[in-house]
């Protein structure tokens, strides 16, 4: 007699419902193990289920199972009842779906590409407080890029060091200074002093300027009451976005980031810090385009996706993909990448585009996304001008002011010297 129940999760005849949350897996069996003994693992062990059979099992427990309802040789949607959940929690939800079972046995390679959440799941999250409308309601103008750079080296500089760099980037024609995903409370930079100062130069250029600033600045902490203190203080210091490494951080400091961001009216921009260590095994681990979903759910306003041209991987389709699924209200189901999502209430992300640019690649990058409606970070791409950090962030609204005239870059440099001193260093060359 038998005692292992893992076929019971598959029914290749259930029909979901409209509340069931329908999650989307690539997996590859061990040798030896059939396809249906695997995806039973799968939906049992990320719901009712475990190794044998129970004593404990009741018919209203029974019911709330997980099934595998459609299979393939290496895709599995498995459909899971919303009472499993608890509401408004993502490391509820990800402690089944995304837990013990990437360490399953019984699995050679596990990958969750995607969620479909159905509107009675996402009626428990408010969503990004401004999004892309941060491009109007924050910095008042008609349409983007935003314009952000880490002063450079990211880390190392002296909490006035990094003020001054920023004050050359802003007079430049830079939107948004940006801290690096590791630079936090240190020694030679402290959080509160870089506030401050960042806080006085921003003044200082807005009244010479009559333009909008602000700053990504990175208030990842140790712990929750650290990161609320850090939110707070750069609330109280006028600024209108912060910054956090999401995926270092973890979901129970995101969503608490994203209660205080709308209890303080302000944006979050979202560093994607070390999700390549999962994102990037195109067989095991979790896709960015399920990051960046669970970001938009949380209320994160931007985060970065990929640039193509840059130095980091990121190929044309996975970036285009995910800036479809975090900036439309309704996507459609795409085989083998994601599910089909309503968004319903929940508004659409500032998608950024970071890694390696400089004013050569912006051409190709604006023509691969489609829109000037994105925020681009460009950090060497600036510091390394010949001239310096002010003549980078010229060259780059110079750049930037020719991609929307439809004017060529060399063309455009002949009357702009800050342009051409950036094409004379890089021209239009790919960074590896």
């Amino acid at each position: 007699m038998s005692f292992e129940w893992y076929t019971e999760f598959v029914d290749t005849t259930y029909v979901p419902k409209k509340s069931d949350l329908i999650a989307y897996y690539y997996f590859e069996p061990i040798r030896g193990m059939n396809i249906k003994e695997v995806i039973g693992r799968i939906a049992s062990e990320s719901s009712i289920g475990t190794w044998t059979t129970l004593s404990t099992l009741t018919k209203k427990i029974y019911s709330i199972r997980a099934r595998a309802f459609w299979y393939t040789k290496n895709f599995v949607k498995i459909a899971y009842p919303l009472i499993l959940w608890e509401e408004g929690s993502i490391p509820g939800l990800l402690s089944g779906i995304a837990g013990n079972i990437f360490g399953m046995k019984a699995v050679k390679s596990l990958r969750l590409l995607d969620v479909r959440f159905p509107k009675e799941f996402l009626k428990h999250f408010h969503g990004p407080n401004y999004g892309l409308t941060a491009i109007k309601k924050i910095f008042r103008k008609k349409e983007g890029p935003i314009i952000s750079t880490v002063p450079k080296p990211k880390i190392g500089m002296t909490s006035e060091q990094h003020a001054k760099v920023a004050y050359e980037a802003w007079s430049g024609g830079v939107d948004c200074v940006k801290d690096d995903e590791n630079l936090t409370n240190q020694k030679f930079n402290r959080f509160e002093n870089r506030v401050k100062l960042l806080a006085k130069m921003r003044d200082k250029v807005e009244k010479e300027t009559g333009e909008i600033k602000d700053a990504y600045i990175n208030v990842t902490a140790p712990n929750l009451k650290e990161l609320e203190k850090r939110i707070k203080t750069v609330y109280e210091h006028g600024f209108k976005y912060f910054m956090l490494d999401l995926v270092v951080s973890g979901f129970t400091a995101v969503q608490t980031a994203c209660d205080l961001a709308r209890d303080y009216d302000m944006a979050i921009h979202g560093h994607r810090a070390m999700h390549a260590s999962f994102t990037r095994n195109k067989k095991h681990g979790i896709t960015m385009l399920f990051l960046a979903k669970l970001a938009r759910l949380s209320g994160v306003d931007n985060i970065h996706i990929g640039t193509v041209v840059g130095k980091l991987e990121s190929p044309k389709k996975d970036v285009l993909t995910i800036k479809e699924t975090i900036t439309e209200k309704f996507v459609k189901e795409v085989s083998g990448i994601r599910l089909g999502q309503e968004w319903g209430r929940i508004k659409p992300m500032l998608p950024i585009a970071s890694g390696g640019l400089h004013p050569g690649l912006l051409p190709a990058l604006f023509s691969i996304y489609g829109t000037f409606d994105i925020g681009i970070q460009i950090g060497g791409g600036i510091h390394g001008h010949p001239r310096g950090t002010h003549a980078g962030a010229k060259a780059v609204v110079q750049a930037i002011e020719a991609c929307k005239e439809g004017i060529n870059l060399k063309e455009h440099a002949k009357e702009h010297k800050e342009l051409k001193e950036a094409l004379d260093k890089w021209g239009f060359v790919k960074p590896k």
